[in-house]
């Protein structure tokens, strides 16, 4: 039938452009399925990429910070993965899309600088060198190339996302294309269109599963891409950090550090191990050994080799703070450090290195030395005045003996003659005394503001021909020195006790210099010398060109009775003296000395407030009297001789044996004009307390006081209390009878 073949016909038509438009979509879906597939391969492909290259910036950043061959390894193994990561993608992208191409050669170029600059960190770290500021400045370059790459690689991964994105679209169009011409041709051709829709709905499904399983890779590589960046930002910010935290730690300790391997070399310091080790990079331990002798803390004994700090962490040793002392070869300084060493070792617990710190301690055992050379002589001091006070007592009766048998035997002449040397010989007794007292510091001084430059001309004019020509008196004065408030006379005998050592100190002739200046000692100084206060000074320096002194005897110098000169040639009490005025005095005294090269003390003396002062008039000579004077003295002795003396000169005495009997006299109304006390007594009271408790029942009262050794009762810092008259023990009936006078004239 035509109209039936006319359908036939129409129906093998449709059936046909069906069939036609069937395999054109079928084969066009394929395509797209392909190109998805390609897609998803190629982000696979740079996701394992990135990976690679995480592994390798981290295996090179960990190498840098610990050099170890397993670390190494596994950077040469990344780096070479990357490489044929990069090349597959370059060759999978060739044919399809040229601009992708031209990005991933670019990244490829980037990846390539990248590797070149962690082949060179891990070279350098590979070679045993430190890691320089200039590397550092290249590992920073190479945060920026990482950077660059994850910008080239995100513009490939958006490309590809679109792809598929495209790609979905299209399917989804195809679909509905084919679904419409099954539906046309349906009512024709049912069981071509069944067959035709099986087809379809065969094909539609496994499109929708390349799609779900595509769009779930996708996302599945967007979190795990999303992931690893976050990761690998803080992992780079936490590397920056650290290594910054770390190389300012290091570098800013002010203990040495140095970190070595198990054949002495140095791998590691810092700048405080150049300063006090004078380490040098290229420098072993062993080099450092033979550039200094080291000793036991006792700065004498020898340290062995095998005792060693370097060699005991080394042989796995564990130890803190063991002190030695380390004296450049050649040299005369000497340096207290005190040590702490732990060994290093590797993955298989084996010895690889040791790490030792230094701490410098030459400071404080130099300052323990100094406070303990000043509490020794401080301590000689208190015994020397204690002896004193006795001697004095007793040269108080033998000196106004003499003196009395001398006048008394002008008809012998024999006789008077042996009473004139025991005279003599009190009185260099006396003198010995008083030098004692003046380093125990307990001599009454008469501080006034004192001219130091006038002072210093007037002694170098008597020194000249006391030295003898053979020795140069120079002087170099600062013209604006400020004045200083001393006893002149004890600053007097100072001078010239330390330039008639600076003379025997050159038997064949040399320079004496004079020097004086403004100083102030600061802190620093007080810190490093505990007896001195920060403050100005003014500054008296005497220097030699003679035979100098060795450390040994520098710390000794100070002490009573201790000389170098032969016997006979001295006393040993000259610089003893001159240390006890300084301290009294509220001072300072240093002394630099080098055997060879001459000696200088130093005189660091408190500045005047205040004008210029004349010395005081010399005291009228002193008459009798017949006022009543009560004589408090604890030595029977020195009472008796007192009161024979004062009665020889017209005076009536009344006498106690200590502060509590004589203030017993005067509750019962024993009636005096002066009172004449010894400063130090037993029974609990001393002459201050005596006289004060004394004035406030008789106001008014005057007093005089006499001592062979001051204490702080009527001294301060050297000098009377204001208004204190003091007789010095021993002394002679003409000093007895003016001090009696004056202080009865008030």
């Amino acid at each position: 039938m035509p109209s039936q073949r006319i359908i036939l016909g129409i129906g093998l038509a449709i059936l046909l452009v069906i069939g036609a438009a069937s395999v054109g979509l079928n084969l066009q879906s394929r395509s797209d399925s392909a190109q998805a597939d390609r897609s998803v391969g190629m982000l696979r492909k740079i996701m394992e990429m990135r990976l690679s290259l995480h592994r390798a910036e981290t295996t090179s950043g960990r190498f840098t910070l610990a050099p170890v061959p397993e670390v190494e390894k596994l950077y040469r193994e990344s780096a070479e993965t990357i490489t044929a990561q990069m090349a597959d993608l370059v060759a999978s992208s060739a044919h399809d899309n040229p601009g992708r191409t031209r990005i991933l050669e670019e990244a490829e170029k980037l990846i390539a600088q990248r590797l070149a600059l962690s082949d060179e960190m891990v070279r350098i770290r590979a070679s045993g060198d430190t890691v320089t500021p200039a590397a550092m400045a290249k590992r920073a370059e190479g945060f920026a190339l990482i950077n660059a790459i994850n910008e080239k690689l995100d513009k490939i991964v958006a490309d590809e996302r679109q792809v598929l994105s495209e790609r979905n679209d299209h399917s989804r169009s195809n679909s509905l294309v084919l679904l419409t011409i099954d539906l046309a041709g349906v009512a024709l051709i049912l069981l071509l269109a069944v067959m035709l829709m099986a087809t379809t709905r065969r094909s539609s499904r496994e499109l929708q599963d390349s799609l779900t399983a595509t769009q779930a890779t996708n996302e599945a590589l967007e979190a795990a891409v999303a992931e690893r960046t976050e990761h690998l930002v803080e992992a780079h910010a936490e590397l920056r950090l650290s290594a910054t935290v770390i190389r300012s730690t290091f570098h800013s300790m002010a203990e040495a550090v140095l970190v070595i391997d198990n054949k002495g070399e140095v791998l590691l310091s810092n700048p405080a191990a150049e300063r006090m080790l004078r380490y040098r990079p290229g420098t072993t331990v062993g080099l450092l050994r033979s550039m200094s002798s080291v000793f036991h803390a006792d700065g004498v004994t020898p340290l062995p080799a095998s005792e060693m700090p370097a060699s005991r962490a080394l042989r796995g040793e564990e130890f803190d703070a063991i002190e030695i002392v380390v004296r450049p070869v050649g040299g005369t300084t000497s340096r207290h450090l005190v040590i702490s060493g732990r060994p290093l070792r590797d993955a298989a617990g084996d010895i690889s290195g040791a790490a030792l710190v230094y701490h410098d301690i030459t400071a404080s055992r130099e300052t323990e030395h100094k406070l303990l050379q000043s509490q020794k002589l401080d301590a000689i001091g208190k015994l020397t005045g204690g002896v004193a006070h006795d001697f004095n007592n007793m040269l108080t009766v033998i000196t106004g003996t003499t003196e009395t048998l001398v006048a008394g035997l002008a008809e012998q002449p024999s006789l008077q003659k042996t009473a004139e040397l025991i005279d003599q010989a009190a009185e260099r007794c006396s003198e010995l005394i008083q030098h004692l007292l003046a380093f125990a510091r307990r001599q009454p001084l008469h501080p006034r503001n004192v001219d130091i430059n006038s002072t210093v001309l007037d002694i170098a004019k008597l020194l000249r021909p006391t030295l003898g020509e053979q020795i140069e008196v120079t002087s170099v004065l600062e013209p604006k020195v400020a004045t200083a408030h001393v006893d002149a006379s004890q600053l007097a005998n100072s001078i010239l006790n330390m330039a008639i050592n600076a003379r025997d100190a050159m038997p064949d002739g040399g320079k004496l210099l004079l020097e004086t200046c403004n100083v102030v000692l600061d802190d620093a100084y007080a810190q490093a010398n505990p007896e001195v206060q920060p403050g100005s000074y003014v500054m008296l320096a005497v220097s030699d060109t003679g035979a100098g002194m060795s450390p040994e005897v520098l710390d000794q110098v100070f002490e009573p009775f201790f000389t170098t000169k032969e016997v006979g040639k001295g006393t040993g009490l000259g610089l003893s003296m001159v240390y006890g005025f300084v301290k009294q005095s509220g001072g300072h005294i240093r002394i630099y000395s080098e055997v060879g090269h001459g000696t200088t003390v130093k005189l660091y003396l408190p500045p005047a407030q205040g004008q210029i002062e004349l010395a005081p008039p010399a005291p009228a000579p002193a008459a009798q009297g017949n006022e009543v004077i009560l004589v408090v003295e604890d030595d029977a002795l020195v009472r008796n001789f007192v009161t024979v003396q004062l009665q020889s000169l017209g005076y009536r005495t009344v006498a106690a044996a200590d502060g509590p009997s004589a203030m017993a006299l005067i509750e019962n109304g024993e009636a005096f004009d002066l009172l004449f006390t010894d400063v130090i007594m037993p029974g609990g009271m001393t002459g201050r307390q005596l006289a004060d408790k004394a004035a406030k029942l008789r106001p008014g009262l005057k007093v005089l006081y006499t001592s062979g050794y001051t204490d702080n009762a009527i001294i301060h810092q050297g000098q009377l209390n204001p208004g204190v008259l003091l007789l010095s023990k021993p002394y002679r009936k003409s000093q007895l009878a003016g001090m009696i006078r004056r202080a009865l004239s008030g």
